[in-house]
């Protein structure tokens, strides 16, 4: 402290143009940070040619940050995105698996090359949109939210919340309030480390407050709709995106029960486990549903529903935030965005017995494992 002033502390907020992350800013501004906003430039593929949207959410992210009166930068990673997200997931589905990009996204970029930076510049914290708390950090934001305090009761650096988060040994990685909204799912890859210099602004709202807050702050954004697109591109036709990337190849789908041809399709790589939609079959049978590909004879194997079940899946490439204390572990696991978490067991190798079968075990997809609201890690299904 010098003359009677204390140092603010320092956020950084990846700020997509939505009204997520830009509620997340205006929190941190009213809760008394020096908050500078950063717009992280996206892969733009020339396949996709007017379909891009990034320059108008750059444009509201950077109206947002005028309007709070905070710092605005543009970082560009539209060749990061396009060499360790974007060949990611295309690379994936030539394999025929069903890739996460916000998996990878969030690994990467948001908090590996984001993170990164900000933290190099100087920033005492990086925050996001997301739905998502912290052990030590989310209680003190959502005071902020719900109290309305003003910028000389926020959080300084000797604020006894701020010094709890930078003398934290352990910090646990929760579930969001609104469990509709929740996006831990996408998070698994965080490092421990990293949690006491990440905070999730909004973890403790529901999405129905925030849209409440970004009118109270006058946000131009209050009504911008959801992004429902990939997290580096926006919205697209998935098929229609991967045909510029992987010829399409005539094959037969095939009645799994008895092995009949029962229509064809334009590419194995174009379909995912458990899809219903989209399939050319005209045996007047069904509802059928991908239970099986084989990429090499270019085949989908369909199905009913019972036909999805599976007791069991291999994870690989597992990252931990906590690590059980023992193994086999009994787990709550969610195997896709937005499902239920359901119970199973781990073993050291990366086994997953489920307690009860699950409908369409998807190669490629995560495996994220909880305690509980404690997200503990996570992997790919193989």
């Amino acid at each position: 402290m010098k003359n009677g002033i204390s140092k603010k502390t320092k956020v950084y907020v990846a700020m997509s143009g939505g009204v997520d992350s830009s509620v997340s800013a205006a929190l941190l501004k009213e809760g008394g940070y020096e908050v500078t906003g950063v717009y992280m430039r996206q892969w733009s593929p020339k396949v996709l040619s007017g379909e891009c949207l990034w320059k108008q959410d750059r444009q509201d992210a950077m109206r947002v940050s005028a309007k709070l009166g905070i710092s605005f930068l543009t970082w560009d990673y539209a060749k990061e995105y396009e060499k360790q997200v974007g060949k990611y997931m295309i690379d994936s589905y030539k394999k025929g698996i069903t890739p996460n990009p916000d998996v990878m996204c969030n690994k990467v970029i948001k908090f590996g090359l984001f993170y990164d930076r900000a933290i190099k510049a100087g920033a005492d914290f990086v925050a996001t949109g997301h739905y998502a708390r912290t052990s030590l950090s989310s209680n003190s934001l959502a005071s902020i939210a719900k109290s309305n305090f003003s910028a000389r009761h926020g959080l300084s650096t000797g604020h006894p919340c701020a010094r709890k988060i930078y003398l934290a040994r352990s910090v646990k990685l929760l579930k969001a309030i609104d469990n509709n909204k929740d996006q831990t799912y996408f998070l698994y890859t965080l490092k421990k480390q990293q949690l006491s210099k990440i905070l999730f602004p909004i973890g403790n709202l529901e999405k129905s407050e925030v849209r409440k807050l970004a009118k109270k702050f006058g946000l131009e954004n209050a009504e911008k709709k959801d992004s429902q697109g990939v997290c580096f591109i926006g919205p697209l036709n998935m098929k229609k995106f991967l045909t510029s990337y992987i010829k399409p190849k005539q094959g037969n789908i095939v009645l799994i029960k008895n092995k009949k041809i029962i229509g064809t399709h334009d590419g194995v790589y174009y379909y995912t486990i458990g899809q219903r939609h989209g399939l050319d079959i005209k045996d007047g049978g069904g509802p059928y549903f991908v239970v099986k590909k084989d990429i090499k004879k270019n085949i989908i194997f369909v199905g009913t529903k019972k036909d999805l079940l599976g007791k069991s899946a291999k994870v690989i490439n597992i990252s931990w935030i906590n690590k059980p204390g023992k193994f086999p572990a009994a787990l709550d696991v969610q195997i896709r965005y937005r499902s239920k978490c359901v119970k199973a067991v781990l073993d050291k190798s990366g086994n997953l017995i489920f307690k009860k079968p699950q409908h369409s075990i998807t190669s490629g997809q995560s495996a994220v494992f909880y305690c509980g609201k404690e997200i503990l890690g996570g992997g790919i299904i193989a």
